[in-house]
């Protein structure tokens, strides 16, 4: 029986829920676990296939900063492990291991204990609509990035397809680190479909997929 496997980035597919979803409580931990798991239905509906025919949905994301901080401008100290951005990433990582057909790939974020401008903040600043002795400590973020999640979703694209597990591979994603790892897949016969949730892409990327399929609804 041919399978699609969907996999989920999914520090890009929160950013654009809150864009896509508008209208939905970006806090609610299940509702969104839900919603991966609706569009993953939604995208074998899109290319014909039966939900039987669904191998499995991975999502990849890292677990919440659980350290304390003091803030650049007022010297507070700030324990992000209490914040509800940390109970939120918790809770939704719980949701989606409840989820059938559902697979979790947890990498690291790695952290310099520094902090960074916001990049809006950033703009704002430019644009002289904020000064810099305005600033506060709402204009700063930790400085940290996500590890190990790329290099997850390369390997489970290339263990599925020389695996031959499934036939099909949907991507939702919005970057080109995908790239090299599309390359081996479409090599092998795999069909790999991007959903980039309506965010625009390269024009260069659409010769590295082979559809290109957003199934969520389309932001205004």
């Amino acid at each position: 029986m041919n399978r699609t496997a969907i996999l989920v980035d999914g520090a890009f597919f929160l950013a654009r829920y809150r864009k896509v979803y508008g209208e939905r409580d970006a806090s609610d931990a299940r509702a969104v676990a839900k919603t991966v798991f609706s569009m993953a239905l939604e995208h074998l509906k899109a290319v014909d296939r039966p939900r039987e025919q669904l191998y499995r949905i991975f999502f990849y994301d890292c677990p919440p900063l659980e350290k304390s901080f003091v803030k650049p401008i007022s010297g507070d100290s700030i324990d992000f492990g209490r914040t509800g951005a940390a109970a939120f990433r918790r809770e939704l990582h719980d949701q989606l291991r409840r989820q059938r057909k559902m697979a979790l790939r947890l990498g690291r974020l790695a952290e310099r204990g520094e902090w960074q401008l916001k990049r809006n903040a950033y703009q704002q600043l430019r644009e002289g609509s904020l000064h810099w002795d305005d600033l506060g400590d709402e204009h700063f973020e930790p400085d940290m990035r996500q590890t190990q999640v790329d290099m997850k979703i390369g390997i489970d694209i290339a263990a599925l397809t020389y695996k031959k597990l499934v036939d099909q591979i949907i991507l939702i994603a919005g970057d080109a680190d995908f790239i090299p790892a599309a390359k081996l897949a479409r090599y092998e016969g795999i069909d790999f479909i991007l959903d980039p949730m309506w965010q625009g892409i390269a024009p260069d990327l659409h010769e590295h997929i082979d559809g290109l399929q957003s199934v969520c609804p389309r932001p205004f």
